[in-house]
């Protein structure tokens, strides 16, 4: 796997998002935010007496929205490494056209997960400056979140794609957004601490990817700051999530593409 080579698939994902990027300003950006408004200003308002509760006394738009800032980055890669792949594999077999070339089929996947980290990093940049302007981002330091948010994604991407390198159909996918990142949405601290969750089901909420980015994210928006063991164990967690990924996508994309 050579870098300008994962650059190359890169740059062919980025000149097709050129021309289809309009369907998924909604998705990708303008539903975050509308739920941004609605959760962090519309219930926050009705439940800020009792902000007390919530660590370091915060709002609940402060509390919610390095939340959604994680959350927001995880769907959009799992969406992006899920149906996507499978027309790369089957449906368009874009990716067998890749091979035929000089890349490797590490290359496409690699060049794939980078991707989704690419259009994860544009969603929340634009997300966070909303927030920002919204009263939703006290510190400085809320840019820190931008790179936590694209670890986050990327920890989804690669296992997800390549998982969906293995798939002849599309019928699990829709079970894995309703039965696996639907749940990793509402219970990993996006809206409400971990703390709250009953002892029994806290440490599976730990163990949740997702759980770690809102942790990096809140943090960072918050200016709570964060002991660098804490945070390195985070990262780490992340970090081992995308490498298992690209290590299981480069052997599944290798069987599928050479087929």
């Amino acid at each position: 796997m050579a870098a300008t080579a994962v650059l190359r698939v890169v740059e062919r994902e980025a000149r097709v998002f050129r021309h289809l990027w309009r369907g998924s300003v909604f998705s990708n950006f303008l539903a975050p935010v509308l739920f941004l408004g609605a959760m962090g200003l519309g219930l926050g308002g009705l439940i800020d007496d009792g902000a007390g509760e919530l660590p370091g006394g915060l709002d609940y738009l402060t509390f919610v929205t390095p939340g959604l800032l994680a959350a927001t980055a995880m769907q959009g890669a799992a969406s992006e490494s899920l149906w996507p792949v499978m027309a790369g594999t089957k449906w368009i077999r874009t990716y067998h056209g890749m091979v035929a070339t000089p890349l490797s089929a590490t290359d496409v996947f690699v060049g794939h997960v980078v991707w989704a980290g690419v259009r994860a990093a544009v969603a929340a940049t634009a997300f966070l400056a909303v927030a920002a302007a919204l009263g939703g981002v006290p510190s400085a330091w809320g840019v820190v979140a931008l790179p936590a948010a694209v670890l986050t994604a990327t920890a989804f991407a690669a296992p997800l794609a390549a998982f969906a390198g293995t798939q002849d159909t599309d019928v699990s996918f829709p079970v894995i957004m309703r039965l696996g990142v639907m749940p990793l949405f509402l219970f990993s601290g996006t809206f409400f601490p971990v703390a709250q969750l009953p002892g029994a089901v806290q440490p599976v909420a730990w163990i949740s990817p997702l759980w770690h980015g809102v942790e990096l994210c809140r943090a960072a928006t918050t200016g709570s700051g964060m002991a660098p063991i804490v945070a390195a164990g985070h990262v780490a967690a992340l970090g081992a999530c995308a490498a298992a990924g690209c290590w299981w996508g480069s052997r599944t994309f290798g069987r599928r593409l050479t087929q």
